[in-house]
């Protein structure tokens, strides 16, 4: 019997072999975005509407900005035509998800570069800087971080601006909001006594409105960069669009449109 149940059991380790080997299905091998994109004909992006100059809606409601032309250039070297682009509005608090769902190919929407984010998402090289800066009411007494202690603090949600603040400023009360417009209006009212968030955004309320005022100092120097969903499957992609962004330094495209923008 024991002889048997050995031969039985042989003759199963066996089977389970040719089958593994033999008839068990392919592994399951992510798709390569790249083709997909070239098949397709158009650029899913997720971008910022509501942070000019880099991503709004002009007075048509069609998406403008430094991140939409950003955008447009990224078509041209991977479809050869600027225009073939699909913009999916999205915010800070859920760029993130949209890119590592798939529902957008990339996003390019004032993201800054993190270790924490670098594990969840992949970043192209980076095609511009920002500084978290503060930004008060043109009659504030304050003056630098310094000052915050005991003040309400607006940030927007899941910009690196809300983590900074637990370290800059312990002891101010920091207070959230889904959008900069939102955060803007806040600061306006008297709500909050500050809102930080990076330079190169939070300037563009000054050009327009001299009740408020954007102060010197810079407290980081943030790397913004464009997110992809991590994996293989957007290798090939990423490669594209880093090749892309270091032709448009060399040509001194992204100098134009920083001028162009106002950055």
């Amino acid at each position: 019997m024991r002889n048997l149940a050995i031969i039985l059991t042989t003759i199963f380790l066996i089977m389970v072999g040719v089958y593994f080997f033999i008839f068990a299905p392919e592994k399951y091998e992510e798709p390569d975005l790249y083709q997909e994109i070239q098949k397709r004909g158009v650029i899913k992006v997720g971008i910022n509407t509501d942070s000019k100059p880099f991503g709004f809606y002009d007075e048509k409601w069609e998406i403008q900005g430094y991140d939409a032309d950003l955008a447009r250039n990224v078509a041209y070297y991977i479809l050869k035509n600027p225009n073939a682009v699909e913009f999916y509005p999205v915010t800070p608090a859920n760029r993130m998800l949209k890119v590592s769902t798939g529902e957008v190919d990339m996003v390019i929407a004032t993201v800054t570069i993190t270790p924490q984010r670098q594990e969840i998402i992949d970043f192209s090289i980076p095609y511009d800087y920002a500084g978290q800066a503060l930004l008060v009411r043109a009659n504030s007494r304050i003056t630098s971080i310094a000052d915050l202690a005991g003040q309400n603090v607006g940030v927007v949600f899941g910009t690196t601006a809300e983590k900074n603040m637990l370290t800059l400023a312990p002891n101010a009360t920091i207070i959230g909001f889904r959008n900069y417009h939102v955060a803007y209006e806040a600061l306006k009212a008297g709500k909050i006594d500050a809102l930080t968030s990076d330079d190169t955004i939070l300037s563009t309320f000054t050009f327009e409105d001299n009740s408020v005022k954007l102060l010197p100092k810079r407290y980081s120097r943030e790397p913004y960069g464009i997110a992809f969903k991590q994996g293989k499957g957007t290798q090939r992609l990423k490669e594209a669009v880093d090749f892309a962004i270091t032709d448009m330094k060399n040509r001194n495209t992204i100098l134009r449109l920083r001028k162009k923008w106002g950055l």
